[in-house]
């Protein structure tokens, strides 16, 4: 299996299939090694990029999947192409069953009170075999460490944070640090898709890898995010153009 990393913007990315991705995690799972597992599009690349202590975070990943068709484009710009995007909620989805499956234990951290409880039921219908090992609301002090020790103490298989980046992120580091097995990821709002709330994107639009656009319709709120695209693509140019002139110049 192809191990190789692709760098983009100095992340490095995993170059894995959905199938593959989950595959290596239930074998983690299974073993009770301890995963710090990132989905990353464009935006927590641009947003590493400004933060160095965010970017030395990711580079402590176990794993990076490239959640955003923006990622593809980009490798496949610098001439080491993805195998395919992996979303992060597809990604998400995917532990869900396996952990339904395998009888694991999943504890659900993040968004408003309600939505995670919906989220919680939603899930137990879905896959009733789901251990949940709990749940909990993201609205407290982040950097209570009574909150790591009590949901350590829960022993969860599968940790699902839902903060929103950087801050989902910051947290897995600092509860995987003392945790001694988990499989912990930042799932963003997905919490919102499952409880209901909100909707994903039609399958046309997924398959036209438009999503971001049908977002933005939903909540044109959204488009100072989106400005970090096109500042992506130009930084992914000038990567590609000094690893050009680094070649001429090697060779």
């Amino acid at each position: 299996m192809d191990d190789k990393k692709v760098s983009i913007l100095g992340i490095p990315f995993d170059n894995l299939t959905r199938v593959e991705f989950l595959t290596r995690l239930l074998e983690r799972m299974e073993a009770n090694k301890k995963t710090f597992l990132v989905t990353a599009n464009p935006e927590i690349v641009m947003y590493a990029k400004e933060d160095d202590e965010y970017y030395h975070l990711l580079l402590n990943a176990d794993y990076i999947a490239p959640d955003g068709i923006g990622i593809v484009r980009a490798a496949k710009k610098l001439g080491t192409p993805i195998k395919e995007r992996v979303p992060g909620f597809e990604l998400m989805l995917g532990l869900l069953e396996l952990s339904n499956m395998h009888k694991k234990r999943v504890y659900f951290i993040g968004a408003k009170e309600e939505v995670v409880t919906q989220a919680v039921k939603n899930a137990e219908k879905i896959w009733p075999n789901l251990v949940v090992a709990g749940y909990h609301h993201g609205y407290f002090d982040h950097s209570d460490n009574g909150m790591i020790e009590r949901i350590k103490s829960l022993e969860p298989d599968l940790i699902l944070v839902a903060f929103g980046f950087p801050r989902q992120e910051k947290w897995i580091h600092q509860y995987l640090e003392t945790a001694e097995h988990g499989i912990a990821v930042g799932v963003g709002g997905s919490f919102d898709v499952l409880s209901g709330k909100a909707k994903r994107a039609p399958k046309i639009v997924q398959k036209l890898h438009i999503e971001w656009l049908y977002r933005l319709v939903k909540q044109p709120s959204r488009y100072r995010r989106m400005l970090a695209l096109p500042a992506f693509m130009q930084q992914v140019k000038k990567q590609k153009h000094l690893e050009k002139t680094k070649k001429k110049r090697d060779s």
